[in-house]
Order: C-alpha cells, then structure tokens, then sequence
C-alpha cells in the first residue's frame, strides 16, 4: 500500500513539473548563468581548492531554490487534498525520492558546465560521482524536510533558509572534504569514515522525516 502510494505521488509530481517546465527551466537558467559568472570572475585563475569550493557553494544555491517548492507551492487546499487521500509518510518520502531525482540531475548538469567552463580538475572521477549522489540525497532529504516545517509557517521561505544551515553545514562540510580527496588522488584510504558519515547523516534524516511528519501534516 505504502509503495503503491509513492509510486502515484512521485509521478504526480513528474506530472506537475511537465506542466509547469518555467519553474525547472528557472532552476536551469540560475545554474547556467552562476556557474558562467564564476567562469568570467575566476578565469585563469583558478585553483583546486576554489573549484571545490564553488561548485559546492553554487549546488548548495541550486538544491535551496530547487526544492523550496516542494511544499511551499503548493496551497493548503491541495495539502487538504492529499491528507484525505494518501498517508503522510507515502508523501514525504514521494517528495524525497522527486528531490533526489532532480538534485542528482542538477548536481550531474552542474559538473558537466563546471568541466566545460573550469576544466576538469578531478583526478578521481568515481570517487567524485559517488559523493554527488550521496549529496544529492542529504540535500533532498534534508531540505525536503525543512520545506515541510516552514510551509507550516505560512510558506515562510526565509524560515526554510534558517532552518537548513545548521543541518546542512555538517553535510556540506563533510562533502567538500571527500570531493577534495578526489581532486587531488586516486586514493580511497581514510575516506571509509567519512562516507560512513554521510550516509549515516542522510539515513538518520530521512527515519526523523517519516516519524515525525505525520504529527507535523495533522498540525
């Protein structure tokens, strides 16, 4: 039942972003132009450190504008809606599952410009991919989430930005560290703890949001 729900909601939400193509191709059109900016402003002078640090600074931007939608668009008609047909876990782990969809493309289109426009500065490939995905996940967990508490405080979208930054600045500390390691060696030794980290950040996100967003949705 529970997976027969997420699998109607998460392509609700597909739906949803078909038929509303300006929000994405507003998100698209913020990741372009950032990541061109940085181009121009760094040009020629460019180290490893700066790339890291960019690219995960313009990706922490994207994912904030990028799933601050998820339920901060939606009226609390709608929101009546879905409590009368789906449960409250089925729909915040839906909301998860589209966000991870949409911030792994995002994180993977943000790469690709950043190679084209910064050159590839990445000596482990694999290593790199594995931490975007991780990231995509803490990202679309976390800030799924979050969204969830400020559209309860009348769509609040300066309240989800408040919200976000203690959780997410572990996380992203944790990320720019691994994706460090993978700018400067192929070598995976010592990394073991920190991917231990994130996944255990990511999991222990995603357990509090299907325990405790039923209380927050009856609210």
């Amino acid at each position: 039942m529970l997976y027969t729900e997420i699998r109607y909601l998460v392509g609700k939400e597909f739906m949803l972003e078909l038929k509303q193509k300006y929000v994405l191709n507003g998100i698209l059109l913020y990741l372009v132009s950032t990541v061109f900016v940085t181009y121009l402003a760094f040009e020629n002078a460019i180290t490893a450190e700066t790339w890291n640090s960019l690219f995960w600074i313009i990706l922490l931007f994207v994912a904030v504008n990028g799933i601050s939608k998820s339920f901060l668009q939606e009226s609390p008609a709608r929101q009546l809606y879905y409590y009368t047909l789906a449960s409250p876990q089925a729909i915040v782990l839906a909301k998860i599952l589209y966000n991870l969809f949409l911030m792994a493309v995002l994180s993977v289109l943000a790469f690709g410009f950043f190679l084209l426009l910064m050159g590839n500065m990445v000596v482990n490939i694999p290593l790199f991919l594995l931490t975007l995905m991780i990231g995509s996940l803490g990202l679309a967990s976390v800030l799924t989430m979050v969204a969830a508490i400020a559209s309860r405080a009348s769509h609040n979208f300066s309240l989800m930005a408040i919200l976000s930054f203690p959780i997410v600045l572990p996380l992203l500390a944790t990320l720019m560290k691994i994706s460090h390691a993978a700018l400067n060696s192929m070598d995976w030794s010592g990394l073991t703890g920190y991917l231990v980290i994130l996944l255990t950040i990511n999991f222990a996100v995603i357990a509090l949001a299907y325990l405790l967003f039923p209380y927050l949705w009856k609210d």
